[in-house]
């Protein structure tokens, strides 16, 4: 019985916990990535450790964004990596990066969070951003 009241309240809390949406003044980034893997390493052990601990790092070091990874499946290049970042303003964006694009003082800080992830990383494999775009939600 009481693993049915949990499932139950389980549920309700679930169904009435709105998603996250975009809003007037996010900023979405989209990177697509070119990934070089070590010889001996595949796609998905790859995809696997920057999704279980690249990610979760790189959100610890920049509070507020969310990154979301994703897999071309069609288009031009449709085998491929990126990822899509939703930031809550541009102003939180710019934190992060002077005007000229290079990283602030706060960036450099942030990227020196995660480069210890990122050197186990380049053990599997390299990302490098062939293209990105931020778009400012309207």
């Amino acid at each position: 019985m009481e693993k049915m009241i949990l499932g139950v309240a389980v549920l309700l809390i679930a169904s009435t916990t709105p998603a996250q949406e975009l809003k007037k003044g996010n900023v979405v980034g989209t990177h697509i990535a070119a990934v070089k893997l070590q010889p001996g390493v595949t796609m998905e052990q790859f995809t696997e450790f920057y999704v279980k601990r690249v990610i979760p790092e790189a959100e610890k070091s920049r509070p507020g964004w969310k990154i979301y990874p994703v897999r071309r499946i069609r288009g031009e290049k449709a085998e491929g990596f990126g990822i899509i970042m939703v930031i809550a303003s541009e102003a939180d964006r710019d934190k992060y990066y002077n005007a000229d694009g290079t990283d602030s003082e706060l960036g450099k800080a942030a990227n020196a969070k995660i480069q210890p992830i990122l050197d186990l990383l380049n053990k599997l494999g390299t990302f490098s951003s062939d293209v990105f775009t931020d778009w400012l939600v309207y």
